[in-house]
C-alpha cells in the first residue's frame, strides 16, 4: 500500500466514525475531495455541501461549486454569509481570515443543527497546518469544525493525485482564494472593492484570452490608494508576464484604478502576505 492510499484509508475512517457531515465547500480542489470522500465513506444522503454566498464569492467560482456537488447527488445549500458585518473582517488587518472562517462556521453550525448533523469540516490539509497564515485555521477549530485532510495527513499534492485518481473534474483547477484576498492589508474591505476586482479579473482574463494569450493564474491586486492614486497590480503565470507588459492596451479592462501595474514576479499565491510589516504575529 503506498503512502497516499495509508492516508485515504485514514481519510475514510475519519469520515465513516461519524453519522453524517456538513461540507464547507468552497468549489477548490480541497474541499472537493473532502467532500467527495465524505460521499465514498457515509453515501450522499449522509452528506450537505454547504458553499457560502457573499460578496468575496466569485460567480464562476459559485457555478462550479453548484455542478459539482450535482455531480455527487449530495445536497447543496449555499447560504448568505455577511463577513462585511464584523468589523476585523473590514478593517483587513493580517487577521482577517479569522473573522471570515468564524462568519462562515456561525453560520454552518446553526445550519448542520436544523439538518440533524452533529459535524461541520473544512477543507483545510496537512499543510496548510504547517506552513503560512493560520487565523482562519484557529477560528474554525475554536468553533469545533473539523479538518478530515489535516487528521489523515494529506498534504496539497496528496489532494490532487486522489482528485486525480478519483477523477474529480476540479482535479486540476488552479487555487481559487476569495475575493477578499486580493485587497492589501490595511485596506478596508468593502462590497464596492469585491465587485471592482471581480469585473476587472474578468474583464482581463476576456482580453487576454482574445489576444490568444491564455493564462492559468490570474490575480487583480487592490492596492489602496498610492500617491493619490487607486492602484491595481497585476499578477499573471510567468511566463505569460513579457507578453502582457508588451501588449499594455490589454490593461484597459482593469476599470475603476488610476494606476495599473503588473507585476513582473509574476503570480503568487499569498503574495499580499509580502506587504505585512509583521507576519509573524498573525501565524
Amino acid at each position: 500500500m503506498s503512502d497516499l492510499d495509508e492516508r485515504l484509508a485514514v481519510l475514510h475512517d475519519e469520515l465513516a466514525a461519524v453519522p453524517g457531515v456538513v461540507v464547507a465547500f468552497s468549489g477548490g480542489v480541497d474541499s472537493g475531495v473532502v467532500l467527495a470522500a465524505a460521499v465514498h465513506a457515509l453515501g450522499a444522503d449522509r452528506v450537505v455541501a454547504a458553499t457560502a454566498v457573499s460578496p468575496s464569492l466569485p460567480a464562476p467560482e459559485r457555478a462550479a461549486a453548484v455542478e459539482f456537488a450535482r455531480s455527487l447527488g449530495v445536497r447543496h445549500e449555499q447560504p448568505a454569509t455577511d463577513e462585511l458585518s464584523r468589523a476585523g473582517y473590514v478593517a483587513n488587518a493580517g487577521d482577517r481570515c479569522f473573522f471570515c472562517k468564524a462568519e462562515l462556521v456561525d453560520v454552518l453550525t446553526p445550519l448542520a443543527a436544523e439538518l440533524g448533523i452533529a459535524d461541520v469540516v473544512t477543507g483545510t490539509n496537512a499543510d496548510d497546518v504547517r506552513v503560512g497564515f493560520r487565523p482562519g485555521i484557529r477560528a474554525a477549530t475554536e468553533r469545533g469544525a473539523w479538518a478530515p485532510l489535516a487528521r489523515a495527513g494529506m498534504t496539497k499534492d496528496d489532494v490532487r493525485e486522489a482528485a486525480r485518481q478519483w477523477g474529480l473534474a476540479l482535479a486540476d483547477k488552479p487555487a481559487a482564494a476569495c475575493l477578499a484576498s486580493r485587497i492589501a492589508y490595511g485596506v478596508p474591505v468593502s462590497a464596492q472593492r469585491l465587485a471592482r476586482v471581480e469585473a476587472a479579473e474578468a474583464a482581463l482574463r476576456t482580453a487576454l484570452t482574445a489576444a490568444g494569450l491564455l493564462v492559468r493564474n490570474l490575480r487583480v491586486r487592490d492596492l489602496g490608494s498610492i500617491r493619490g492614486l487607486q492602484t491595481a497590480r497585476v499578477e499573471v503565470d510567468l511566463p505569460r508576464v513579457a507578453d502582457l507588459v508588451a501588449r499594455p492596451e490589454l490593461l484597459a479592462g482593469v476599470a475603476g484604478f488610476g494606476r495599473v501595474e503588473v507585476d513582473l514576479r509574476g503570480f503568487r499565491s499569498g503574495s499580499m502576505n509580502e506587504l505585512l510589516p509583521d507576519p509573524v504575529r498573525y501565524r
